[in-house]
């Protein structure tokens, strides 16, 4: 039971970076991609990578997978960020099915369908994280840092005009500002943030493949902030945890396991018309609003 309970929490924590990261974009600089999960993919292939041919230690993995991912994103994005709103939308999904299919094609790589199999334990510092309790308290650890992180820098200038742009984009145009500088900075450091929990996805399933990349997941991350609340620190944090507890509690009902899966995905999709319609600005969004 504590090793089901600290995996639980493992995997929330993951989806709470994923959440955090998106967050950066949906809900500070106004822009939607439905790219999230290419990125996550980026930083799970190359964690598990760099463990299958040379070091699992998370203290080299990270950086680099992050270093990956924001190079990988400012390179594909650039383009995209010439357009707007629902043109940047479909740019974002046009990326999303690229990685996709390169994830599932690029076989001398990434080992097609049939994944990167065998990822050795975890290690930091040169300590083996081979018990769940051990692999969970570090990440629970990285969620902090990445929240820290993210406030940090919101509270810069940078952070100042990511809002400007959200809030007028021709009006901080008109200002001076460099916004497609700034978009790209902002989906540099979204997707590095992302890159943290592809590595500890890898590392937590010891084994990669396409499947887990894909244009559900990148939808599933959006409802993660969207239900928690978009724009604001705690609100990711919440979705990804709602979310992931979900099917937890569900499980324990005496339902066969296809018809629980079905009724997760209805859930799902209760919970967004709901908030629509009753709370647009998410469950910390809406109790913010009250204050």
């Amino acid at each position: 039971m504590a090793n089901y309970v600290a995996n639980l929490l493992t995997i929330t924590g993951i989806s709470m970076i994923l959440a955090i990261s998106l967050n950066l974009l949906i809900g500070y600089a106004g822009i939607f991609s439905m790219a999230h999960a290419a990125f996550y993919g980026v930083g799970a292939y190359v964690a598990a990578l760099l463990a299958l041919h040379y070091t699992a230690e998370l203290a080299i993995a990270i950086p680099l997978a992050m270093t990956a991912c924001a190079a990988t994103s400012v390179c594909v994005s650039l383009p995209a960020l010439r357009v707007r709103g629902e043109y940047f939308v479909a740019a974002s999904l046009g990326l999303q099915v690229i990685a996709f299919t390169l994830f599932e094609q690029w076989q001398s790589v990434t080992g097609g369908l049939n994944g990167l199999i065998g990822i050795p334990v975890a290690v930091l510092f040169g300590y083996r994280l081979s018990s769940p309790l051990a692999f969970m308290t570090v990440t629970l650890v990285l969620v902090m840092l990445v929240a820290i992180a993210v406030i940090i820098l919101l509270r810069t200038s940078f952070g100042r005009d990511l809002r400007a742009i959200r809030d007028d984009e021709t009006a901080a145009t008109a200002a001076g500002k460099n916004v497609a500088v700034i978009k790209s900075i902002a989906v540099a450091a979204s997707s590095a943030l992302c890159a943290v929990a592809g590595v500890l996805y890898a590392f937590n399933v010891a084994f990669v493949n396409p499947d887990g990349f894909t244009l559900n997941v990148s939808v599933l991350i959006m409802a993660m902030v969207i239900i928690g609340g978009a724009g604001t620190i705690a609100g990711p944090i919440v979705g990804a945890a709602l979310i992931q507890f979900l099917p937890a509690a569900l499980s324990w009902l005496p339902l066969p396991p296809q018809n629980i899966g079905y009724l997760q995905q209805s859930l799902y999709g209760l919970a967004m018309v709901l908030l629509m319609i009753y709370q647009p600005a998410g469950i910390v969004g809406k109790a913010r609003a009250k204050t």
